[in-house]
């Protein structure tokens, strides 16, 4: 086995550049617009197109992921990510763009399904905890960096932004397939309809997907349009929109990190999510309400980012715990992003609707809603399986 601490940051540094690929629109949504002429309505779709496939193959992406190893799975995701960018650059309409966001995120998935397996695989037991932790970190950490690069964005174009990417993930593909040839990981027992049917056949895995696309909803609904809407509140240049953008959004990854801790000290699954999902519909009413002031509306970007934190890192913790047995993960995984991707899909499509018809005001509506529908399913959450591994308990807390 290749592991290490420098593999894990190899691992977390892969879901960083995979998160690129969901920032990079949000960061060049004006440029492509003036470039294609793309409606806002037609825009919402630019970022949503990216989760389409992952919205109906989640499930079957972690049940293969199962079968033909975690190792390829990643790599391949990479490079799929890779061959997506690179054609999306050399999009001549909205179309091809639109098609090559779907191959992007079909990597991206691949990805997000097969690095916490191997991370697993190379992590002791008691930095556990510490590794997934930094893992939930890759989203907002991602985001922010590539947020961050505006000031690129004149000098590059956002074809050369595409370009960019597409050299960085072919590049990270050859290190992980590298640092980890000699990386194995156990097959389950059976086959992939034995996978489907024992998971398929619980509760919480269904309820942790729904969870995951109302987090994801809610959250691209109100920050995939973030630069567009800061740079109306705030009055102030595209550049320093997607720089504030940038902040708010690191803001979450101090969230995941909190509650990696809260989780190790016994905070229970379902307390931690109705807090997030209730910062949300709150914090959502301040960004969007007209009567609010720009630096009050940032206030709750801040706030909104933070503390809907917790709730990814619950999921991921959740899953195994959920999983009807240890060597079922990859399936319940693979069932959670596809909730996620579903959530990603749905949001900005139906932000951008919203917004060009009713106005921005109208995603205060949406955002709560959609939180409202979170609270709701945490609340039916089950408790959590038993046992783990070797009969193992989870933590004693109530869930």
């Amino acid at each position: 086995m290749t592991g290490g601490r420098g593999t894990t940051g190899l691992i977390v540094g892969a879901g960083i550049l995979s998160a690129f690929q969901v920032g990079k629109a949000p960061l060049a949504l004006e440029a492509v617009r003036a470039d294609l002429g793309l409606s806002l309505a037609a825009a919402g779709w630019l970022l949503s197109a990216f989760a389409i496939v992952g919205a109906v193959a989640g499930m079957a992406i972690g049940l293969a992921a199962g079968r033909a190893g975690m190792r390829r799975l990643a790599v391949g995701g990479l490079l799929l990510q890779a061959l997506g960018s690179a054609i999306g650059a050399g999009a001549g309409g909205a179309p091809l763009l639109l098609a090559s966001r779907a191959i992007e995120g079909l990597g991206f998935l691949a990805v997000v399904v097969a690095a916490p397996a191997l991370l697993a695989a190379i992590t002791p037991a008691p930095r556990a905890g510490r590794v997934f932790a930094l893992w939930s970190t890759f989203m907002p950490v991602g985001m922010t960096i590539i947020l961050a690069a505006a000031p690129l964005l004149p000098v590059l174009g956002w074809r050369g932004l595409w370009l960019g990417n597409a050299a960085l993930l072919a590049g990270c593909a050859l290190l992980v397939a590298l640092r980890t040839k000699s990386l194995s990981l156990p097959l389950p027992p059976e086959g992939m309809g034995a996978d489907a049917r024992e998971t398929l056949g619980r509760r919480g895995p269904w309820l942790l997907a729904g969870l995951f696309a109302a987090f994801c909803m809610a959250f691209f609904a109100a920050f995939g349009f973030l630069p567009t809407i800061l740079g109306e509140r705030l009055a102030v240049a595209p550049a320093a929109a997607s720089l504030l953008t940038a902040l708010a959004i690191l803001a979450s990854a101090g969230g995941n990190l909190v509650c990696g801790r809260l989780i190790a000290r016994g905070w229970g699954h379902r307390g931690l999510l109705v807090i997030g999902f209730a910062a949300m519909a709150v914090c959502g009413l301040g960004i969007f309400t007209p009567s609010m002031p720009g630096a009050g509306a940032y206030v709750s970007c801040l706030m909104f980012s933070a503390i809907s934190g917790l709730i990814p890192v619950v999921l991921f913790d959740a899953a195994p715990h959920y999983a009807p047995r240890p060597d079922r993960a990859a399936a319940t995984m693979g069932l959670l992003m596809q909730g996620n991707n579903l959530g990603l899909l749905v949001g900005p499509a139906a932000a951008g609707l919203l917004a060009g018809s009713l106005g921005w005001p109208s995603l205060a509506a949406l955002v709560a809603v959609v939180a409202l529908a979170g609270i709701t399913l945490a609340a039916m959450l089950p408790p959590r399986r038993a046992e783990l591994s070797g009969g193992a308990k989870p933590s004693a807390a109530p869930s």
